[in-house]
C-alpha cells in the first residue's frame, strides 16, 4: 500500500454504522485513517457503508437489516406461541410429574409449573429437575445423576435454579446439590 494510513481504534460496542461515520468524518477533513472493525480493516478514503457490511457481515446494509429485521419477528411469533401455549404446556407438565415427585409436593409442583414457563428458560428448567428427581428417587447414584445434571447443559443461573427444585422435590436433594457443589 502506497497510502500512509494512521490506524486509528473504535470503541468497544461501536456499530458498523459508528465506524463508517467516523471514518468518512476523517474522509471529511482530508486525513487518511484505517480501523480494524472484528479483524476487517476499513480505510477512511474508500469506506462506504455497504463495504463495510458486506466485509464484515458478507451482506449489504439492506440486506443485514432485512435479515435483523426477520430474526426479530421470528422471535416475537416464537415468543407470543410459547406464552400462548403455557396453560396447555401447564398441563403436560403437571402429568410428567406424576410418578416422580412425591404425592405431598405435586401442589406446589403444579403451582411453580406456570411461573416456570413464564420465565427466562421457558420451562426448560421443569424437565432438568424431573430428570435428576427420578434418577434420585429410583435410587440412583449421585455420580449418576451428577453425569445427568452435567450432561444437560447449564448456565451457572439454570443450574442455580435446578439445584433449588430439585432439594425442594427430592427427598435426597439437598444431599445431591452439597455433593455436586
Amino acid at each position: 500500500m502506497d497510502k500512509n494510513y494512521k490506524e486509528i481504534g473504535f470503541f468497544a460496542g461501536n456499530t458498523i454504522e459508528d465506524a463508517v461515520n467516523e471514518l468518512m468524518g476523517y474522509r471529511e477533513k482530508g486525513e487518511l485513517v484505517c480501523g480494524d472493525f472484528n479483524g476487517v480493516m476499513l480505510y477512511s478514503d474508500t469506506v462506504t457503508m455497504d463495504s463495510a457490511y458486506k466485509g464484515i457481515t458478507g451482506k449489504t446494509k439492506a440486506e443485514f437489516d432485512k435479515q435483523q429485521q426477520e430474526w426479530q419477528e421470528d422471535y416475537d411469533r416464537r415468543k407470543k406461541e410459547h406464552r400462548e401455549n403455557i396453560p396447555e404446556q401447564s398441563k403436560v407438565w403437571m402429568e410428567k410429574a406424576r410418578g416422580i415427585i412425591a404425592e405431598d409436593k405435586l401442589d406446589f409442583w403444579d403451582e411453580i409449573v406456570p411461573i416456570r414457563l413464564s420465565d427466562l428458560y421457558q420451562g426448560m428448567e421443569l424437565g432438568a429437575c424431573l430428570e435428576i428427581v427420578e434418577i434420585l428417587n429410583n435410587n440412583g447414584t449421585f455420580e449418576e445423576a451428577k453425569v445427568a445434571i452435567d450432561n444437560q447443559g447449564h448456565s451457572g443461573m439454570s443450574f442455580g435454579l435446578v439445584c433449588a427444585m430439585i432439594k425442594e422435590f427430592s427427598e435426597r436433594g439437598s444431599e445431591f446439590v452439597e455433593f455436586v457443589r
